[in-house]
């Protein structure tokens, strides 16, 4: 997945640099642990559907 192009507006009441920062931070975390996980299921699901296609010791 790529991200080709990203506009973000909001008014925000302080320092506007570290709203959204916190902000970022929290849902690119949140982002980047669903991706984890669908890339751990992806794998997951490919070791499952491998049983049986190798030879034995392999």
């Amino acid at each position: 997945m790529r991200i080709g192009l990203l506009e973000v507006h909001f008014q925000v009441e302080g320092d506007d640099d570290a709203v959204f920062a916190r902000l970022f931070e929290r849902h690119i975390n949140a982002w980047s642990r669903a991706y984890a996980r669908e890339c751990e299921r992806r794998a997951r699901t490919g070791r499952e559907q491998a049983i049986g296609d190798r030879e034995p010791g392999r």
